[in-house]
């Protein structure tokens, strides 16, 4: 799936992913590939991402916004 983290000052990431798990308000869950459509809010934590060559990433956000909507994943972090 496709994925973008977009802070107010810069991009910090745009690829293709394999998954990837989120600092969600009410706890953290995980994205893989044909995840239902869903908008939740984020809290202050780590964003992990695995991509399609078994790279581990992590992002800390401050807090945001993540949209999962036909295999494409946007993060509006703070």
């Amino acid at each position: 799936m496709k994925l973008e983290i977009i802070t107010p000052d810069k991009k910090l990431f745009e690829g293709t992913v394999k998954s990837a798990i989120f600092p969600g308000s009410e706890g953290s869950f995980g994205v893989l590939d044909n995840h239902a459509a869903m908008i939740a809010t984020l809290m202050k934590g780590k964003v992990e991402l695995i991509e399609e060559n078994n790279n581990k990433l992590e992002f800390s956000v401050n807090g945001g916004v993540v949209e999962v909507n036909k295999n494409k994943v946007i993060v509006l972090a703070e």
